[in-house]
């Protein structure tokens, strides 16, 4: 194999060592020995360049800080060493870098001792916090309250909790009243049938078949109303009031870390101040600034989400009422033009009957 075929452009000299051993194999023939002797001076022999012992190609592609490396002996026969002269190698390098990438024995420890510090920031935090909690529920820890803010929290707890059970009625009247309009369909069916298998009968079958029809294509109407006040009001309690009691659930932690990292500060304010103490004071008095502007400024948020969401609630519930109680009124005195109007007014549109997809029903 040729040292051209392993490395493209590497300019390789024959070795002495190499050399003579291309001489003995020459020698045997006795009609060419010049000839041999010449072909030994010229041809390439492949020179591995490993730095562990091992063989070692290299593929040269590109990079310009390779190295070509030309391996120049001396002439034939002469016992000194080849030279090796080191030049830019002008081609590219490809893979230059293979394996597997080593972090340092220095990245690793760093990384751990980060985590460590996280786990021990992370573990004094929840012990305060616990121990604060701890504190309240049997009566010897102080609180932070503002009375106004957790009035307005506790109504509206209250709220959803009422919402909650409007709907599930809301629900439970429109999964009957669903019942009641099917049996309404399928007596009008069995009413139009016997109407024209009892000619005796025609007439009185008919008004009771038509009846019954009528009936329930106006319950189909007021079910279009209830479904979407069912909607609305479903969106009002599990993603507006939601949302805002996920915002006051992250203030009370915060109320909790504020009054955790201020028991501490007092506590060793009532101590010795020395050198040894007079550090974690002031690391204390740090971690207090850190957690009284978190604590103000989540207060603060949910103030205003409770002012918007009250706001919005009377407008939502305002209109939903307004729905409700008309699209009944209408239904229950019989008036199919008025319960009409009152799915136009709200811009509610029904399923085309004989749709393909399920009903509205089904879908809750």
């Amino acid at each position: 194999m040729s040292a051209a075929g392993e490395a493209p452009g590497l300019t390789v000299h024959s070795h002495p060592a190499t050399a003579e051993m291309h001489a003995q194999d020459f020698e045997s023939d006795s009609e060419e020995p010049v000839m041999a002797e010449a072909q030994a001076r010229g041809s390439a022999a492949e020179i591995p360049v490993t730095s562990n012992g091992e063989d070692m190609k290299h593929t040269m592609t590109g990079g310009p800080t390779l190295k070509e490396t030309r391996i120049v002996s001396s002439t034939y026969g002469n016992p000194s060493e080849g030279i090796i002269e080191a030049e830019t190698y002008r081609g590219g390098l490809k893979n230059a870098q293979s394996g597997p990438v080593v972090i340092t024995d220095e990245i690793s420890k760093n990384i751990a001792l980060e985590k460590l510090e996280q786990m021990k920031k992370w573990s004094i935090s929840t012990y305060k916090c616990t121990r604060q909690v701890l504190s309240e529920k049997l009566g010897r820890g102080s609180k932070t309250v503002d009375l106004e803010l957790e009035s307005q929290i506790e109504i509206l707890r209250e709220t959803k909790r009422k919402y909650e059970n409007l709907l599930r009625l809301a629900r439970q009247m429109a999964s009957q009243f669903y019942q009641v309009v099917q049996t309404q369909r399928q007596l009008g069916d069995a009413f139009g049938e016997l109407s024209v298998k009892s000619p005796e009968l025609h007439e009185e079958f008919g008004y009771n078949a038509e009846t019954q029809k009528l009936l329930c294509k106006n319950g189909e109407t007021l079910l279009g109303a209830i479904n979407f006040f069912i909607a609305s009001v479903n969106t009002l309690v599990n993603k507006t009031i939601e949302d805002t009691l996920i915002a006051v659930k992250q203030y009370e932690n915060a109320r909790i870390e504020y009054d955790a990292y201020r028991t501490d500060l007092e506590e060793l304010n009532l101590g010795p101040r020395d050198a040894v103490t007079i550090p974690k004071i002031e690391h204390s008095q740090q971690q207090f600034q850190i957690h009284k502007e978190k604590f103000d400024k989540l207060r603060t948020s949910v103030s205003i989400k409770l002012k918007f969401l009250d706001e919005n609630k009377i407008k939502v519930m305002h209109n939903q009422l307004l729905l409700f109680h008309n699209a009944v009124s209408a239904y229950f005195a019989g008036n199919q033009h008025q319960l009409e109007q009152v799915l136009k007014q709200f811009h509610i549109k029904l399923k085309a009957p004989g749709s393909d997809g399920p009903s509205w029903l089904e879908e809750q």
